[in-house]
């Protein structure tokens, strides 16, 4: 009876673990539900491109949100608390041309979190972007590595 306890609260917490790494990979797909509309920025000079979110993105504003994916380190290879976030390795992201800016954000974590090229889950509250073109369209404040 003891074991049939124990494999029934290790799957419990495979089953939430599995849970969480797909909400993770569910949240980029919600996030990549977005159009762009070209708009005149007085500063720049020149049109723009804005970005217009669909409802079921606008629903997620200032909201906790898990997200599994890359980081792209800013300040060098080690433990960060403000770094990009990318849906999609380093070779692959937005940067390197291979994917639309609604595949990374902006991250500010509580403490630092290690440099890894493994792809990691982490949660915090998403903020949306649509009027500072200087900055990406989503940031995540409060950031946490959520435990394997």
């Amino acid at each position: 009876m003891k074991h049939i306890l124990t494999l029934c609260i290790g799957l419990f917490m495979c089953a939430a673990v599995v849970a969480q790494s797909d909400e993770g990979k569910k949240t980029w797909k919600t996030l990549g539900k977005i159009t762009f509309k070209k708009q005149y920025d007085e500063f720049m000079g020149f049109k723009v491109d804005v970005p217009v979110f669909s409802d079921e993105v606008k629903a997620l504003d200032g909201k906790e949100v898990i997200v599994k994916g890359y980081i792209i380190p800013t300040e060098g290879y080690k433990s960060h608390k403000d770094f990009v976030f990318s849906a999609y390795p380093y070779n692959l992201c937005y940067f390197c041309g291979g994917a639309g800016p609604e595949t990374v954000m902006e991250v500010t974590a509580v403490e630092g979190i290690k440099y890894t090229a493994d792809p990691v889950t982490i949660k915090g509250i998403l903020q949306l972007n649509s009027g500072d073109i200087n900055q990406l369209i989503y940031s995540l404040t409060d950031a946490k590595l959520v435990k394997k």
